[in-house]
């Protein structure tokens, strides 16, 4: 059983490259207003996958390479990106057809 976070924390997704899916993991050390999303090389936002107040504790998502409307995306870069009060982290990912 792991520990509560330290720090605010976005590890690199893994599988990466991916196909068809990947893991995305971050931890809270603190209850906080939390948003996940990933975005295109274009900076727009393809999926918001958190956008809620989470408990302080480690979280595991997982992305399929599906957009907000369902659709598969393209090969190539995108980006993931956790913004709490106070924090901003990104990771790139690279999805593989």
């Amino acid at each position: 059983h792991q520990m509560l976070p330290e720090t605010y924390t976005l590890e690199q997704n893994y599988p990466n490259p991916f196909n068809p899916s990947t893991t995305i993991k971050y931890g809270l050390p603190e209850m906080s207003k939390t948003r996940v999303s990933i975005f295109n090389l274009a900076g727009q936002e393809v999926i918001l996958l958190v956008n809620e107040e989470q408990s302080a504790g480690w979280y595991e998502y997982s992305w399929n390479g599906i957009d907000q409307a369902g659709v598969p995306v393209a090969t190539g870069i995108y980006f993931t990106r956790m913004q709490t009060q106070g924090y901003s982290s990104v990771v790139k990912m690279l999805f593989l057809k």
